[in-house]
């Protein structure tokens, strides 16, 4: 696993060096499962991933914005959006990796 970004390669990856299933399998078993939570998503239902994140589509009503440019004010279409929301598990770990990886006795 590369870089800063996974990919669903190096999901595919993990799963065939831990779980011990064919490259391949491994690759459809991760669609398979992001498949599955992007059918319960477009359905409107809530994902949640125990001690991971909750996903959820949310309705935003209409309102008054503003162009940053020009300072006109438009429109903004009512319009659903996903959200996402760390567990507090997730939270957590992120704490402690920032608190493990800051320096000692300096800025």
């Amino acid at each position: 696993m590369g870089g800063n970004t996974l990919t669903r390669a190096d999901l595919a990856e993990a799963v065939y060096r831990k779980v011990g299933l064919s490259r391949t399998e491994s690759a459809q078993l991760v669609e398979m499962v992001l498949d599955e939570i992007c059918d319960a998503i477009v359905r409107g239902e809530t994902v949640k991933l125990s001690s991971f994140a909750t996903f959820q589509v949310r309705s935003k009503n209409e309102r008054i914005g503003r162009n940053p440019k020009t300072g006109e004010e438009v429109p903004i279409l009512p319009r659903k959006v996903m959200t996402f929301k760390a567990s507090n598990v997730l939270k957590s770990k992120i704490l402690r990796n920032h608190q493990q990886a800051k320096p000692k006795g300096g800025k």
